[in-house]
């Protein structure tokens, strides 16, 4: 009998023994989690447009109201025609008028253009223009993963813990739901 007693005892441990190593096995072969190896974030560079305006002062130049100089050059041809009469006699007197006063023209044509170059308005314009404020933003998680003794990469939209879930042998990259204890009815 007791042989017998041995002979079931070492059948049970047998059957027991193949019992865990399948489960073991079935684990190794569908697995829950996946072992996290890396986490990365992922960034872009977003730009925001804003408008950017200052005040500069123009100077422009006033519209001559005698474009052509015309009051400049007959006054300077008076004045010079009167400083010409004034010099010698006779012949030489008409001469000495005549270039005094084409003389006195032109001196005066050049200080009339003179002072109407001179002659500006300062005013103040307002300048705008488009400046771009440059910012990170925070994509994602890029997620280096162990599963079945292969490394892969997931994106995830959540930085994960140290496993991903597995379901059907795939990475699960949906952020987990939070759980509310129970008898919490609502916000606790």
């Amino acid at each position: 009998m007791e042989k017998f007693m041995l002979k079931n005892i070492a059948i049970g441990i047998a059957t027991l023994a193949l019992a865990v190593t399948g489960i073991a096995g079935y684990k190794a072969l569908n697995p829950k989690s996946a072992d996290v190896v890396a986490v990365k974030e992922v960034t872009q560079t977003i730009k925001i447009p804003r408008k950017e305006c200052r005040d500069v002062l123009v100077r422009q130049q006033v519209p001559a109201s005698d474009p052509n100089r015309i009051a400049g050059t007959v006054i300077g041809g008076v004045a010079g025609g009167v400083l010409g009469h004034q010099i010698g006699s006779g012949t030489a007197n008409t001469v000495a008028t005549i270039v005094g006063a084409a003389g006195g023209a032109y001196v005066g044509n050049q200080v009339q253009g003179s002072m109407q170059k001179s002659d500006v308005v300062t005013t103040t314009k307002r300048n705008c223009k488009t400046v771009y404020d440059k910012t990170q933003q925070l994509v994602g998680y890029d997620v280096t993963y162990r599963l079945k003794g292969r490394e892969d990469v997931v994106r995830t939209s959540f930085r994960p813990g140290t496993t991903l879930p597995v379901e059907n042998g795939q990475v699960v990259v949906t952020p987990p739901v939070a759980t509310q204890p129970q008898g919490c009815p609502g916000k606790c």
